[in-house]
């Protein structure tokens, strides 16, 4: 009895090691006698002749990882800590345990790099305001260099980049600066139009003298409006030179 039990342990045991079962993102990577199969195997129910069969699991999922504030220092020489975010998926199973020891830390490794060497070759506006431009060129350098490793990077999206607190104020400086160039550019326009339809009306009034007269009165009808104690009356400059003699 004690020599049965001893077998059919032995036997769940083998089995165990024997029977696997993968979920649908998984893929399991054999080697036999060392050897890598060409194929991997599942998902599903899938048989490993242990121990001459070692299986490796790879998950087929995409992996999100958030790639740490890194000092940068752009080719304009503004220092800024710039953090990204970068999303790949395994695509050949067999080449990322063969290939790499550890894919997920190798691709993390692969994007710092990249994105220090990226940024620091454009100027702070192009970082600021090219974001999009600079998320496809990292996606495209790290899937470039990371596709021996049979992993597919699908999208680098940079999340922030923090100013130093100078560089802050400089921009706010140079932000007003810019809205008050255009209000002095705007109100120049302005008094360009305003003057030219004066022009246009003076030469309409010069036509005729009584145009003058009925502004006059239009004018003085407008200042007896606001109770104005106070009455103008216009003076031709010609009584003037007639006083002066000129």
């Amino acid at each position: 009895m004690p020599e049965i039990l001893v077998v059919v342990a032995i036997i769940v045991f083998v089995l165990s090691k024997w029977v696997n079962i993968l979920k649908e993102y998984e893929r399991a990577v054999i080697f036999r006698l060392g050897r890598v199969l060409r194929e991997p195997k599942g998902p599903g129910l899938i048989f490993v002749l242990w121990p001459i069969d070692r299986m490796v699991r790879v998950s087929l999922r995409v992996v999100v990882h958030d790639i740490p504030p890194q000092d940068v220092i752009t080719r304009d020489n503004v220092s800024v800590k710039v953090n990204a975010v970068v999303y790949f998926r395994v695509m050949n199973p067999v080449k990322s345990v063969i290939e790499v020891e550890n894919y997920i830390y190798a691709t993390s490794q692969l994007a710092q790099t990249t994105l220090r060497s990226v940024l620091g070759e454009v100027e702070l506006d192009e970082l600021l305001s090219q974001r999009e431009k600079l998320n496809v060129k990292l996606q495209s350098i790290i899937d470039q260099h990371s596709d021996p490793w049979g992993v597919k990077v699908t999208m680098v999206e940079v999340k922030h980049v923090d100013l130093p607190q100078e560089m802050q104020r400089a921009m706010a400086r140079q932000a007003e600066a810019e809205r008050e160039k255009r209000a002095k550019i705007i109100h120049a326009e302005g008094e360009l139009q305003a003057s030219k339809k004066l022009a246009e009306a003076a030469a309409v009034m010069s036509q005729d003298p009584v145009t003058v007269q009925l502004r006059y009165l239009q004018t003085l009808t407008e200042i007896s409006t606001e109770n104005s104690s106070t009455i103008v009356f216009p003076v031709p400059l010609k009584m003037f030179e007639k006083l002066t003699g000129n």
